[in-house]
């Protein structure tokens, strides 16, 4: 009786350990959390007068610091990261660069995003989704 009710905890604690870990990743919304991070796959490039990086099988690893507005894009591919990066909230599920240009633009929601960015000679461009 012992050997059963051990088995049949531990059974439950990995079911629960198993479904907290699935539950979390791509349910959450980078514009309604005080934490967010997560990776968007899809193609990404980067150019900077010797060097162009161009996959359409890379990723972007989002991450919300802690000022709330403030993001960070830690790319694959060995493309610079982009940190720093001011937010402002833009319909309910939708965030925007504050500053957007027609030559820096970045855009991200649950399921998708959009970049654009050039400074100082240097241009980063993602179209990837979750």
């Amino acid at each position: 009786m012992k050997k059963v009710i051990r088995i049949l905890g531990i059974f439950l604690l990995v079911f629960f350990a198993v479904t907290s870990f699935s539950s979390c990743s791509d349910d959450d919304d980078p514009a309604n959390n005080d934490f967010f991070a997560g990776t968007y796959r899809g193609s990404v490039s980067y150019k900077d007068g010797s060097t162009d990086i161009s996959t359409n099988d890379g990723s972007v690893f989002v991450t919300k610091i802690a000022s709330g507005t403030k993001y960070n894009f830690a790319f694959s591919n060995s493309i610079p990261d982009l940190n720093g990066i001011e937010f402002e909230k833009q319909g309910d599920n939708t965030l925007v660069m504050v500053g957007s240009t027609a030559t820096s633009y970045i855009r991200i929601d649950n399921d998708e995003l959009k970049i654009l960015y050039s400074k100082d000679g240097k241009t980063w461009t993602a179209n990837c989704t979750r």
